[in-house]
C-alpha cells in the first residue's frame, strides 16, 4: 500500500511558495484531509508502523497532529494526548520552548497527561527542522513516559530535522 499511498499523497500535497515567509516552501495537506481515501490509508499506514507494540498514549502535536494523532490512538486503543501552543490546556502543565525554521515556539501538555513509564508515540503532520518533535520527546520524558517512535505524515529530509531526534522516526513520505 505506502508506495501507492506515497504516489497519491505527491500527487495531492499543494506547495504554497512563500508561507509563512518569503523563501520557505509550504507543504499544504489540506487537500490530502479533503481526500477520505487518503485519511483513512494515512491512518492505517501510522497505526501499522506500531501493530503489535504496546502503546499506551499517543501524543499529537498542535494542531494537524491533532487530526492523524487522535485517529491513531484509536487503531491502537491507546489514549491520545494534545501537546498545545501555551495558554490552551486548561490544568496544571509542562512546557518546553524551542526554535522553528522561521521563529520559535512553546509547547506544552497537562502535567498528568503521561504517566511514569507510559509508552508514547509523538504523530505530526510534518517533520521539518525536528525542533517541535524534539520539544515534544522532551516533555514526554519530563513527565516520566518512554517515546517509542515518532510518526509523520511528511518529513523535509533536507532541512535535518531527523537528526535532532534520538528516537526512531516513522515517515511516510520524504522530500
Amino acid at each position: 500500500m505506502s508506495d501507492v499511498l506515497v504516489r497519491a499523497l505527491k500527487d495531492t500535497i499543494r506547495d504554497v511558495p512563500d508561507f509563512p515567509q518569503k523563501g520557505i516552501v509550504f507543504k499544504d495537506i489540506t487537500p490530502v484531509l479533503a481526500s477520505p481515501r487518503l485519511l483513512h490509508d494515512i491512518v492505517t499506514w501510522s497505526a501499522g508502523q506500531f501493530a503489535g507494540e504496546p502503546v499506551d498514549e499517543v501524543v499529537g502535536v498542535e494542531s494537524r497532529g491533532f487530526i492523524f494523532g487522535a485517529a491513531v490512538a484509536t487503531q491502537l486503543h491507546a489514549g491520545f494526548v494534545p501537546a498545545r501552543k501555551p495558554g490552551k490546556l486548561p490544568w496544571d502543565t509542562v512546557s518546553v520552548s524551542y526554535d522553528l525554521e522561521y521563529g520559535s515556539a512553546t509547547l506544552e501538555l497537562h502535567k498528568d497527561a503521561i504517566r511514569p513509564r507510559d509508552r508514547v508515540v509523538i504523530v505530526d503532520d510534518v517533520l521539518a527542522t525536528g525542533g517541535t518533535a524534539a520539544a515534544a520527546v522532551d516533555l514526554v520524558r519530563r513527565l516520566g513516559g518512554e517515546v517509542v517512535a515518532c510518526c509523520f505524515v511528511v518529513e523535509l529530509g533536507f532541512l535535518g530535522g531527523r537528526d535532532k531526534l534520538d528516537v526512531p522516526v516513522r515517515s511516510l513520505l520524504v522530500y
